[in-house]
Order: structure tokens, then C-alpha cells, then sequence
């Protein structure tokens, strides 16, 4: 199964692009026995559009051809639901399971998601109730879906509970 990072926005070269690149390098390598594979990101434009509920569409629209056919579609708000590393893990693991072909996890641009595109995604996930930098949403997403290969083989990364 691919693992797509979609983000409206592009991160510039720098210390928080490549810890998100150290962070993918390690999903690709854990991965790839575990049938996960990708662990891409695509970086869309942000829209240019005069008000914001037009800027939403327009990039909501520009995130959804990005999409491997068939994806599964996890938003990352701060309205979504909390859950846990090994939570996560394991739907991951259930998607892939269930012959799901990619997920890809969407990071929204500065005025946030389009709310319709939310509603039609198949998770709303968030790190936290707080509002964080597209940069550092993009780090703890990587670290999580390299933490997700590593407590789905059973690496001691993960010391949870």
C-alpha cells in the first residue's frame, strides 16, 4: 500500500525539510517489508483566489487529483480526533489488509480545509486542539508514519504504554 503526504504549500530548503526527509527515508526503509510503500509528498500550490472559502476549494480540488485512485483520505485538522501511535498503526495496518491501494494524509494550506472536503474524508485526524505551523505538522507527520513501521514490525522506537 503507498503512503502519500498531500500538502498545500511548499516547504523550503532547511533543517525542517530535511528532518521530514530523514523521517520518510526511515518509513520507506521500515515499510517495505510491512507492504507499505511511497511515503511521498506531494506539495500542491496555494490558491491565489480573493476570499478564503474560494482558496479551500480551489485547493481542495488540486488535493483531490492528487490522490492515487482509490486512497483512503485522512485530513489533518485540529477539529479531528485525537488517537494514539499505535492506534494509528494499526488502521494503517487494517487499510492495508483490506487491500487499500494508498492513504494519503492531507495538510491544508493557511486558511485551513475546505469544510465539504473534510466531511467526504474517511478520517479527520488531530495532533492536538492547538494550531500548528504547516511545517511542523509535516515533521510530526513523518515521524508518525515512521513510527507507524516500526511498531507494526515490533522495532523498539515505539515504547508506549
Amino acid at each position: 500500500m503507498r503512503i502519500q503526504i498531500a500538502a498545500v504549500g511548499r516547504m523550503k530548503a532547511g533543517p525542517e525539510r530535511e528532518l521530514v526527509a530523514r523521517y520518510l527515508e526511515r518509513a520507506v526503509a521500515g515499510g517495505k517489508p510491512l507492504g507499505l510503500t511511497g511515503f511521498d509528498v506531494a506539495e500542491l500550490g496555494e490558491s491565489r483566489a480573493g476570499s478564503s472559502p474560494s482558496r479551500k476549494l480551489e485547493e481542495a480540488k488540486a488535493l483531490t487529483a492528487a490522490f492515487p485512485q482509490g486512497t483512503v483520505v485522512v485530513a489533518l485538522d485540529e477539529r479531528g480526533k485525537g488517537i494514539g501511535s499505535e492506534d494509528l498503526a494499526n488502521r494503517v495496518a487494517r487499510w492495508r489488509d483490506d487491500g487499500k491501494p494508498a492513504v494519503s494524509f492531507v495538510i491544508g494550506g493557511a486558511d485551513g480545509l475546505d469544510p465539504d472536503f473534510v466531511r467526504r474524508t474517511d478520517l479527520v485526524l488531530s495532533f492536538s486542539p492547538l494550531t500548528w505551523p504547516h511545517q511542523m505538522v509535516r515533521i510530526m507527520l513523518a515521524e508518525q508514519l515512521y513510527r507507524t513501521t516500526t511498531i507494526l514490525s515490533g522495532h523498539p522506537y515505539h515504547r508506549g504504554d
